[in-house]
């Protein structure tokens, strides 16, 4: 390899990183302004959308003739057209149906809805795998079953298969809290115990009690305050 073959070849790795750096920016900016949408509720449209950024940017970067400002402008109008696209369905119940589609009652009344289920092309199997995901074994133990927009399925259960509640039988349930994970990987977490209410002091004084040397001993801990706190050693 000459001298200016290396030349080329370190200008080349240069290019490419520039523009795999700058287009993951502009992929952040873009999702970022384009809403939580596309991850947590994706539809069918949305997910395209996302598989064309991905593949725009895939493209523009082994592609010798294009540079980063082509990248930039692709993403910027691809971006720009889901954008308008997200405000038109918020504005427009039709557009909505008509990108986003319906959810679809496939069980009614404890009863299948054949002609629902080949709309959305979904047999019996892919049915009970999406009902046992949410906990139902038998389709005897369904009253309603949804199919939202994102493939995934809301089930309302039968009266008589229902799980009694701490209110109907008459019991006084005790307060709940969202538990502090405090310790990950052996790290102690000293803003989480800052929220918690506690500090390593203490934390320290609990590790011993439970006979735990070290914190470096421990995968993960959390706590709930008012709780003992609930140790995984490696």
């Amino acid at each position: 390899m000459t001298k200016y073959d290396i030349g080329g070849g370190i200008e080349l790795y240069g290019t490419i990183f520039f523009e795999i750096v700058g287009g993951y920016i502009v992929l952040f900016i873009i999702v970022r302004l384009l809403g939580k949408s596309q991850i947590s509720q994706i539809s069918p449209f949305d997910f395209i959308s996302a598989l064309v950024l991905g593949e725009l940017v895939g493209n523009a970067i082994y592609d010798n003739e294009t540079g980063f400002s082509i990248i930039v402008f692709s993403i910027g109008i691809w971006g720009i057209l889901i954008y308008v696209t997200e405000f038109l369905t918020q504005k427009s119940r039709k557009l909505r149906y008509l990108l986003e589609g319906r959810a679809s009652i496939v069980i009614h009344k404890g009863k299948l809805d054949w002609k629902q289920m080949k709309q959305n092309h979904i047999d019996i199997d892919q049915l009970q795998q999406l009902l046992r995901d949410k906990g139902v074994f038998s389709l005897q133990e369904v009253e309603f079953a949804i199919l939202e927009n994102n493939g995934g399925i809301s089930v309302l259960r039968k009266t008589e298969a229902d799980q009694p509640t701490l209110s109907d039988l008459k019991i006084k349930g005790e307060k709940r809290a969202i538990p502090f994970t405090i310790v990950s990987d052996g790290e102690v977490l000293n803003q989480n115990l800052q929220a918690a209410g506690v500090d390593e002091e203490w934390l320290y004084k609990e590790l011993k009690q439970k006979g735990v040397r070290s914190p470096e001993d421990i995968s993960y801990a959390e706590y709930v305050p008012g709780k003992e706190i609930f140790i995984q050693k490696y």
